[in-house]
C-alpha cells in the first residue's frame, strides 16, 4: 500500500474525528477546496558562537515541492543550517519566511525532522506513533481512530510485526522507518532529514529512499542533508551546495549533476570529484 493510499484509507475511517489527509492537487479538487504550496525563504540568516560565525548571512528560497538537498564537505555547517531552519536553534540574526510570512510557532507545528540517529521514546513502536498523534491535538491515546491511524502507518512503513516491541530493540533500519512514520503522523508540510540513511545498510537505505519519494508524492516538502551522492542524484529536485557557512551554489539537481556543466565553482568540482577541500 502506497503512502497516498494509506492516507486515503486513514481519512475514510476517521473523517468524523476531524482528521484530514495530506493534500494533493487532485485530492483538493475532490474536496472542493483550494490547494496552495508555499516557499521557505531564508534572509540574512546567521549564527555566531563566541565570536565565530558558523552560518554567514545565508539567503535562499527553496522550491515548494520535491526534495531540496543540502550538500557540502564535512564541517560546512549543513546540519547546523537544518537545525536553524527547523527552529531547534535560534539564529543570531536574520529571518525565515514561509509563504511570505515570518515563521512562527504555528508554522513549526507543520514541520517535522528526522535525525541520523533516531530519537525514539522508551515505549513500544506503536506507542511512539500514538504519542506523535497525541502531540498534534489528538489527546486520547486510546481513541480507536488514533489506533487505527497508527496501525495503518506502521503497516505502510513495514513495522506492523514489531508494533508491540520496545522501540529500543529495533534494528537501525526499523528505527529510522519508525522515526519517519512518527514524523508523518503529524502531517507535516515540511520534513527535514539529517543524514537519514548514513548509518544504514544498502537494503535499509533503499527502503528509506523509496519512502522519501512516496512522502514527496503525497505533497510533503522534503529538505535533507546527505553525503550520499547517489541518493541525492536519484531523489533531489534541487541542490544547495553549502561551503563554510554559506550557500555557494543553488541549482536544479539535473543541472548540478550534469557532467557537461562548466559553471561550477572550483570547490564544487572538488566535491563532485571526491577530493578534499584546500582549507
Amino acid at each position: 500500500m502506497a503512502i497516498s493510499d494509506t492516507i486515503q484509507s486513514i481519512n475514510t475511517d476517521t473523517v468524523n474525528a476531524g482528521y484530514s489527509p495530506k493534500r494533493t492537487p487532485e485530492r483538493d479538487s475532490q474536496l472542493g477546496s483550494v490547494h496552495s504550496h508555499h516557499h521557505l525563504t531564508s534572509r540574512n540568516l546567521s549564527f555566531t558562537v563566541k565570536g565565530k560565525t558558523l552560518i554567514d548571512n545565508v539567503d535562499f528560497q527553496v522550491t515548494d515541492t520535491g526534495v531540496s538537498t543540502i550538500l557540502g564537505f564535512n564541517g560546512a555547517g549543513k546540519s547546523l543550517l537544518l537545525r536553524l531552519l527547523h527552529g531547534l536553534i535560534i539564529p543570531t540574526h536574520g529571518e525565515l519566511l514561509w509563504g511570505g510570512e515570518k515563521v512562527a510557532a504555528e508554522h513549526r507545528k507543520k514541520q517535522a525532522m528526522v535525525f541520523q540517529k533516531p530519537v525514539l521514546l522508551r515505549r513500544t513502536t506503536l506507542d511512539n506513533v500514538l504519542f506523535a498523534l497525541k502531540s498534534r491535538g489528538d489527546h486520547n491515546k486510546h481513541n480507536k481512530h488514533n489506533k487505527h491511524r497508527a496501525h495503518t502507518l506502521l503497516e505502510r512503513f513495514e513495522l506492523s510485526s514489531v508494533a508491540t516491541q520496545p522501540a529500543r530493540l529495533l534494528s537501525g533500519g526499523e528505527s529510522q522507518r519508525l522515526a519517519l512514520a512518527r514524523a508523518m503522523a503529524t502531517e507535516p508540510d515540511v520534513l527535514f532529514l539529517d543524514e537519514a540513511t548514513a548509518s544504514l545498510d544498502p537494503a535499509s537505505t533503499a527502503k528509506i529512499e523509496s519512502l522519501i519519494q512516496e512522502i514527496c508524492d503525497v505533497g510533503t516538502k522534503v529538505i535533507m542533508v546527505t553525503h550520499d551522492l547517489g541518493l541525492a542524484r536519484r531523489l533531489s529536485t534541487e541542490i544547495l551546495f553549502f561551503d563554510r557557512g554559506r550557500i555557494a551554489e543553488q541549482s536544479a539537481a539535473d543541472v548540478f549533476f550534469d557532467v557537461d556543466n562548466n559553471n561550477h565553482s572550483a570547490m564544487v568540482n572538488k566535491f563532485l570529484a571526491g577530493e578534499l577541500p584546500d582549507y
